[in-house]
């Protein structure tokens, strides 16, 4: 197998490598979202805790391929990464970006999902036996949680729910798949409270239940701040192109908005772009694509408001506590979002941001304008949030996820 080096270089190295030995436990992590490369504009929540876990455990992250990316990658002396083929090269399309959203968008891909499930369970089942992990972190009840619980028996099971499992999947098909991996799962962190009283209807641990979200890398978003000016009007919205993003609300609610002059700014990709630009026809609104972490911190920084308009989506599915949202926070905006579960958890309003009922387009153009005429009442609410994100940094959430983890492995 084949791992990265500096330049671009490949070395062989054998699967059952040890990474050090240094560590006292070793945590098998197991994700569908994982960036190829830093700065290729996935989500890095997974990315940037697992360097955090590698600081205290040798760690093995397994994940399936995605374009451009190696297929083995080591980081530092005790963090490896493994990404596992899963379908022909050519056609592999659901695991980059979100797998339900993918799904949705062509009805062809669920003839990816059993492929996926058999990849995944394959590449697990193997790397219990070379890397012989103390416990094993999964993302999401299905697939992940899922394979865990059929390929690694016995490790003690760390689960984490980030929203689209527990809210797209549900109904008499999916409710006995999530009881029987809820059950066997040795500690679960889920993004809010809602979410926590199903998971607990569902047959989770009670006393091992624990709303927690993943951590964002504070430090990082001030530090691509320095010098940034904010642009006089600028709204920024980022994240995936998909309906619970609420993007075509928002869409509608600039349409209604008293400022002389604004912009809005869109960061992000996915199968809703081409009707997001239709409807943003007319409006001076650049979508600017999918950029790297750099770009985004930079954005932010730029923007007199970002919002965060998520909605439920026709399919259930809704956001838990978007990690943007904790990224806009750090970098002290004026920040206007929808009421949910989560949001409503990490945003206070009229204290560290302003809040609007999801999906009511002219309470949201409301919000913004508000915010966009009141220069000491974006500095006001922004500089709450800086603080108030300084709670959610990744080492601050990294290390009860330690915890959690330690007391995993100790049952």
């Amino acid at each position: 197998m084949a791992y990265s080096m500096p330049g671009g270089h490949e070395a062989e190295v054998p699967i059952r490598v040890r990474l050090s030995g240094l560590s006292d436990l070793r945590l098998l992590v197991t994700t569908s979202t994982f960036p190829a490369f830093e700065g290729d504009g996935t989500p890095a929540f997974v990315s940037d805790l697992a360097r955090y876990q590698a600081r205290h455990f040798e760690t093995l992250v397994v994940t399936p391929r995605v374009p451009n990316a190696p297929a083995m990658e080591v980081q530092g002396e005790r963090l490896r990464i493994e990404r596992f083929p899963y379908f022909p090269r050519r056609w592999e399309r659901i695991a980059s970006g979100a797998i339900i959203e993918n799904v949705r968008a062509a009805r062809a891909n669920m003839l990816q999902v059993p492929a996926l499930l058999g990849a995944e369970a394959l590449a697990v089942r193997r790397a219990v036996r070379s890397f012989r992990p103390d416990v094993v972190h999964a993302y999401w009840i299905v697939p992940q949680g899922l394979v865990a619980v059929a390929a690694a028996r016995g490790i003690p099971l760390v689960l984490t729910t980030l929203g689209g499992d527990i809210y797209a999947l549900r109904g008499r098909l999916w409710d006995p798949v999530h009881r029987q991996v809820l059950r066997r799962a040795a500690a679960v962190t889920t993004m809010n409270r809602e979410m926590q009283a199903r998971l607990l209807q569902l047959g989770a641990p009670p006393e091992r239940t624990h709303v927690l979200v993943p951590g964002a890398d504070v430090k990082a978003i001030a530090a691509v701040g320095a010098g940034v000016r904010p642009v006089p009007g600028r709204v920024l919205v980022a994240g995936r192109l998909v309906e619970k993003k609420g993007i075509h609300v928002l869409l509608e609610a600039v349409r209604e908005l008293h400022a002389d002059s604004w912009s809005l700014d869109v960061v992000g990709d996915g199968p809703w772009r081409g009707r997001l630009e239709a409807a943003a026809a007319g409006l001076p609104v650049r979508f600017l694509g999918q950029v790297g972490r750099q770009e985004v911190g930079r954005a932010l920084h730029e923007a007199e408001v970002v919002v965060i308009p998520s909605v439920p989506a026709s399919s259930g599915d809704q956001d838990g506590a978007p990690v943007v949202m904790l990224e806009a926070m750090a970098a002290g905006r004026g920040i206007v979002a929808s009421r949910l579960p989560g949001i409503d958890e990490v945003l206070e309003d009229g204290s560290s941001g302003l809040l609007v009922p999801a999906g009511d387009a002219p309470e949201l153009a409301r919000a913004i304008d508000r915010l966009l005429a009141d220069q000491a009442l974006r500095a006001r609410l922004g500089e709450a949030a800086r603080l108030r994100a300084e709670e959610g940094s990744v080492e601050s959430r990294g290390a009860r996820y330690i915890e959690i983890i330690r007391a995993a492995a100790g049952r």
